[in-house]
């Protein structure tokens, strides 16, 4: 048994029958596609570098402790391993596939992930779709464990697959028993944390302002602004996607400066200004805010599978018509933000669950969720390995992000860069978004416009 770290509890804590927290990726090979066998025997001989492939979640009795990881005794890696076809000439048919199987919780009485084999993409490609729950892996651990599953070079020999022999199946007793124990240790890191306190007045009066202001900022009414883009949402899912060189990117960036962060962040106003127009929403003098997840992966934390992150509140400048402007606007935004205690604010509202009954962290996670107005959207962006990865020596052309919505917010989009190129994932609810494809050519024409500008300004 093990005890589930605190942030990783609470994407369980916040899920239900709407609010699905798994994250995810669509990588895209070249053929020809692998037979399911060859595919199922290279998974296999990876799942004893990834132990949490093969345990589930049980929950501590009478939830008064956080969720336990223990061995599924019943593991049986063909129940995680799907294999389906697109129907032909349908150019859709992967954007509605990922759609449909993100529309689903993963289930809980077993191991919280599955990868699906997708064949009939043109040229003879197909896909790969990777489903894990949140509370397994952040972004950057998910890019992390992707390394690990698939391969660096196309010719790799297959590690032998390990003798894994399950732990049994913990009595009451024994789940009774490891609950006391690490009740105890937690109300111990609570006295430590008050001597701690003592010790050093000054920094903690400090956290509990920044744990306040976190929890004001997440918890003010009436923030939402009546933007279409939050609301109540379903089961349901919608998926879309597109991607941009990484150079051109750069390119952008070295002609009117900045992030690469920031120049992402222009691209997707440009693209929320586009939706909200089409929508015949009124965007002059407006901007919407977005929730952009911070990594608190510090280099020795580089592939521990859990959560480490924080998160702050940008304002896009959906107002602004001229897209050099709107970069702008976000880089000096940018720069405020990373001059401010937000991040800390944010990072010690997470810290909470370390130091509150698990019962009280979770009700207050839910609260958040759904309580919270200031976010309109989220916007995730995650760097990932810059060399190739091969499945079955297929090498991955192109790798796609999943990212969560929950609460009222209605739209997400995650970036994740590989091998040169930056790709786009856009979530949208089924009945709240049904256009996120506006979307995502909004970000299309957006790279092209700053692209255009930067080979003038660089003359």
């Amino acid at each position: 048994m093990e005890r589930m770290g605190s942030l990783d509890a609470v994407f369980i804590a916040v899920e239900d029958s709407v609010n699905h927290m798994h994250i995810g990726s669509v990588g895209i090979f070249e053929g020809p596609v692998p037979s399911y066998e060859s595919v199922r025997a290279l998974v296999a001989s990876k799942l004893q570098f990834v132990p949490r492939y093969r345990q589930r979640v049980r929950e501590a009795p009478a939830s008064v402790g956080r969720p336990l990881w223990i061995d599924d005794v019943d593991f049986d890696l063909d129940l995680h391993l799907r294999h389906t076809a697109l129907p032909a000439g349908d150019r859709f048919a992967l954007e509605n596939l990922v759609g449909r199987v993100m529309s689903h919780p993963l289930d809980r009485r077993q191991p919280l992930w599955e990868m699906w084999l997708i064949e009939g993409l043109d040229n003879d490609g197909w896909a790969m779709l990777s489903k894990v729950h949140h509370c397994m892996v952040d972004g950057i651990a998910g890019s992390d464990l992707l390394s690990v599953i698939m391969d660096l070079e196309p010719g790799s020999p297959l590690p032998e697959a390990d003798a894994w022999t399950p732990e049994p199946e913990p009595s009451r007793l024994d789940l009774a028993r490891y609950t006391g124990e690490m009740t105890i240790e937690s109300v111990t890191d609570v006295v430590r944390g008050g001597l701690r306190a003592l010790r050093r007045p000054a920094e903690a009066i400090e956290r509990a302002r920044n744990v306040a202001t976190g929890l004001v900022r997440a918890l003010a009414p009436g923030r939402r602004g009546g933007s279409s883009l939050t609301g109540p949402i379903g089961p349901r899912r919608r998926w879309a996607r597109t991607h941009v060189s990484l150079d051109d990117v750069k390119t952008i960036r070295t002609a009117f400066g900045g992030t690469v962060n920031d120049v992402v962040l222009a691209a997707v106003t440009r693209g929320f200004r586009e939706l909200l127009q089409a929508r015949g929403e009124p965007v002059d003098n407006r901007a919407i805010t977005t929730l952009v997840p911070v990594s608190m992966r510090g280099t020795d934390d580089r592939g521990k599978l859990d959560n480490r992150v924080s998160a702050v509140y940008a304002r896009l400048p959906i107002g602004v018509e001229d897209p050099v402007e709107t970069l702008a606007a976000i880089r000096g935004h940018m720069d405020e933000l990373k001059v401010s205690h937000e991040v800390d604010a944010s990072a010690a509202v997470i810290g909470v669950a370390d130091i509150v009954p698990p019962v009280v962290a979770a009700v207050l996670a839910r609260s958040i969720v759904h309580a919270q107005e200031i976010a309109q959207t989220v916007a995730t962006n995650v760097p990932g390995p810059q060399v190739p990865l091969y499945v079955c020596g297929r090498r991955m052309l192109e790798a796609y992000p999943y990212v969560p919505i929950a609460g009222h917010i209605r739209v997400g989009v995650a970036i994740w860069s590989y091998c040169g190129d930056m790709y786009f994932g856009i979530t949208g609810d089924w009945q709240g978004a049904p256009d996120i494809d506006r979307l995502r050519r909004g970000i299309d024409v957006t790279f092209e416009e700053l692209l255009k500008e930067a080979a003038r300004a660089l003359r």
